[in-house]
């Protein structure tokens, strides 16, 4: 039986409005990362506290687009491939917002790091994982309207490299702080920043992943890569 074609016309708009939202959601989240990459070398305050504020309008977005894909499911019963783009859109969204929270996280520790003296290269390698994850949303988000596979599996490979970036960090601010106890209040809060970012990474490899389901209704049979080691590295403090 074939389905009526007002019906399928008024799915694909209300799909195309969703997706659009989806776009413009994570054209601000990209905005954060670029403004994250820049306040945590800067300790632009100001900078930092328009990023924080942009997170609003970020939580705006995702609830509108749950509300409308609760009415999209409600009104328009969608199934199979329907189906998996209304509720990829979601997951999506979903990711988007956590990146937000974790760049917004990464703005609000800048007024602590802005007292604190800078602790060698530890901030410039937290701006190149922030460009790196920026680079892969962007990419990612590319996938998802071209519903390209192989360019989202591209960027779920490619987090692997953020998280080598972690652990050398990791490594790196746990000696500051061993070195010198002045150093603590700084490198802790880089710890936290940096495990944000990579964590940002994370949601935009599950993005990845739900392209893969989008496009062939099946998750990636291997396990994500992960590189990040940070919960089991030990870093022996030298003796005096």
């Amino acid at each position: 039986m074939n389905e009526n074609p007002h019906i399928v016309s008024a799915f694909d708009k209300d799909l195309r409005q969703i997706e659009n939202l989806v776009v413009t959601m994570g054209g601000l989240v990209e905005q954060q990362l670029e403004q994250a990459a820049e306040v945590i070398i800067s300790r632009d305050l100001e900078l930092a506290d328009q990023l924080i504020a942009s997170d609003d309008e970020v939580d705006k977005l995702e609830i509108e687009i749950d509300s409308l894909v609760v009415r999209i499911i409600a009104l328009r019963q969608p199934k199979a491939q329907d189906l998996r783009s209304v509720l990829a859109a979601l997951k999506v969204a979903a990711d988007l917002e956590r990146i937000g929270d974790y760049a917004k996280n990464l703005a609000k520790r800048t007024h602590v790091l802005a007292q604190v003296p800078i602790v060698g290269d530890s901030a410039k390698s937290v701006r190149r994982m922030c460009k790196m994850v920026r680079q892969m949303v962007k990419d990612v988000l590319d996938a998802y309207l071209t519903r390209d596979e192989a360019a989202a599996n591209e960027v779920w490979l490619r987090d692997e490299e953020v998280d080598q970036i972690h652990n050398n960090l990791f490594r790196a601010l746990l000696t500051y702080m061993l070195e010198d106890p002045r150093n603590i209040t700084p490198c802790m809060h880089l710890l936290f920043i940096a495990k944000n970012v990579e964590r940002m990474g994370d949601h935009t490899t599950s993005i990845a992943e739900q392209i893969q389901f989008l496009v062939s209704g099946e998750m990636p049979e291997e396990d994500r890569p992960k590189g990040d080691v940070t919960s089991t590295t030990l870093v022996e403090a030298k003796a005096r």
